[in-house]
């Protein structure tokens, strides 16, 4: 049984919803132009919003973040976008030599050993590219619901990014069942890790699948207690990203010893 078995279902209110959201994105066209941009995570989400944009014929720029450690499946929706809509999706990957440098320090996956480590290294695979995708932009669009965890609770349909920018939520108050009603109507492609219980999707070795019961962000960080945030939309969390692009050898080789993973979880023994 998938996701649309699972959660797709149509509620009281659905079409005035989804009628804001076009409207949120007419306006965002008309207000930015050639300013605005799609901030696309691949997840479903930002799949929806990247079909409204392509269905109303808007002229929203779309562009992603291929971190060097996303799942094979999220990276095959860029091509399926292309194809599917004929819009055009820039990507924007860390720089080459913060990653070599990052890993020689710290190892391939030092994420598990502090929240310090893992913020570094969302700092030099996520905020680096994030700052230069938006370097020139007047606003960008994201993904954002309120019901996705209590940090996003509040999650308006625009606000000030803190950097001169707009930010442009046009989901924030659809429902999980929303969405996939949507997806559902609309024929919507979708990444199929989303299928095996994965409703929030990140890097690789920090996603998993969730159980009955715990919250949409619960399978990212899964070994942490924090804010389930990588500072991509830091008005939305507690964690500080100020300097996480360049904290990245907060813990060196030197502190570091080899670890052992759980085979089935990935996740520190």
């Amino acid at each position: 049984m998938g996701a649309i078995d699972l959660y797709a279902r149509k509620t009281a209110g659905f079409d005035e919803r989804l009628a804001r959201t076009v409207e949120v994105l007419r306006q965002a066209a008309a207000d930015f132009g050639p300013g605005a941009l799609q901030s696309t995570s691949l997840g479903v989400e930002d799949m929806v919003i990247t079909d409204l944009i392509a269905r109303h014929g808007l002229p929203i720029a779309l562009a992603t973040l291929d971190t060097g450690k996303l799942h094979a499946e999220t990276l095959a929706l860029i091509p399926r976008i292309q194809e599917r809509y004929a819009l055009e999706v820039e990507v924007f990957a860390p720089v080459h030599e913060q990653v070599v440098h990052f890993v020689r320090a710290n190892g391939e996956e030092p994420m598990y050993r502090s929240v310090e480590l893992r913020k570094a290294c969302c700092g030099v695979r996520k905020l680096e590219p994030l700052a230069r995708m938006l370097a020139g932009r007047t606003a960008w669009i994201t993904g954002l619901r309120r019901e996705q965890s209590a940090n996003r609770a509040d999650v308006p349909f625009r606000e000030d990014d803190g950097q001169g920018r707009v930010k442009l939520n046009p989901l924030a108050e659809w429902t999980w069942a929303d969405v996939w009603h949507y997806v559902q109507a609309n024929d919507v492609p979708y990444n199929p890790l989303h299928d095996q219980f994965m409703p929030s999707i990140g890097c690789a070795p920090c996603t998993r699948a969730i159980a009955v019961g715990e919250d949409f962000r619960s399978g990212r960080w899964w070994w942490e207690d924090s804010s389930k945030e990588c500072g991509l939309h830091a008005t939305h969390g507690t964690e500080d990203t100020a300097t996480a692009a360049t904290a990245a050898t907060s813990e060196s080789e030197s502190q570091a010893s080899p670890l052992t993973f759980n085979a089935t979880t990935g996740a520190p023994a």
